[in-house]
Parts: structure tokens; sequence; C-alpha cells
């Protein structure tokens, strides 16, 4: 779920940055640049991850967002027809906590990503670099 808020986050802006300038998650990046999205492996859960996507991964609070309530989750097991088990319930919450812990720390423009696997995260960077590298001397 860190790594699925990481690639989701859109950076900040350097500093000097037009305000038009267009704002593209890391995900939209990487696939901008050509590279292929690569996931953490799993061995077991693979359905936990759908429910927390089909309930949201987080919910709209005040001024922001804030992580899946077991109120809302009751709602959507209500609405849905089926009763999770509780460790169930408890894993969703948890693993929404963490999307949006993450959600919020990936928006440093040098955040590292939280799983190191992915050739294409470092892929994009690369061509990123090249990019900069090209407009600095044109």
């Amino acid at each position: 779920m860190r790594h699925s808020a990481w690639l989701g986050a859109v950076p900040e802006a350097k500093n000097g940055a037009p305000a038009d300038a267009v704002k593209l998650s890391r995900r939209e990046r990487i696939e901008r640049d050509g590279g292929e999205i690569e996931m953490p492996p799993f061995d077991e859960g693979e359905y936990l991850i759908a429910y927390l996507y089909e309930l949201g991964p987080t919910v709209a609070v005040g001024m922001g967002a804030g992580p899946v309530t077991f109120t809302e989750m009751a709602a959507w097991q209500a609405a849905r027809g089926f009763d999770l088990a509780p460790w169930e319930a408890r894993l969703l919450r948890r693993l929404s906590v963490d999307y949006l812990a993450e959600s919020h720390r990936a928006t440093q423009r040098d955040c590292r990503p939280p799983w190191g696997g992915s050739v294409a995260v470092r892929v994009s960077h690369d061509r990123a670099a090249a990019r900069a590298l090209e407009l600095f001397l044109a």
C-alpha cells in the first residue's frame, strides 16, 4: 500500500518552477517516460488489497483525507452483503493508515520509494535527469 501511495503522490515543485507547471504523479511520470510500474510481490491476501481499493484507501475528512473508519467499513460490508473477520477489518484500517501516511510523506520532491525493487523508478529518474541536462545545454 505504501508503494502505491508513493506512486500516486505528486511531488512538490522545485523552487522557481512556473505556477502553471504540469503536476504529474510519480506513476504518470514513469508511464510518460516509457517505464513500467512494478509493485512489491506478495504471497497471499490480494483480495484484501482489492477490498481496500473498492472501499477507498482514504476518506474525505474536514479539509483533507483521513484513514478509513470502522463505521465506513461496516456500511460498506452491509452494502456488499458480507462480514469481514475482525482481523481483516483491523488490517484494512492499518493499510489505510499506512497509505495515508505515505501519501503525505511522498509529496517531498526527493522522497525515496518505500520499496526499492522498481527498475522503472530508476529509469524514470535517469530519463528526467537526462532531459534536464539537455534543456540546460540547449
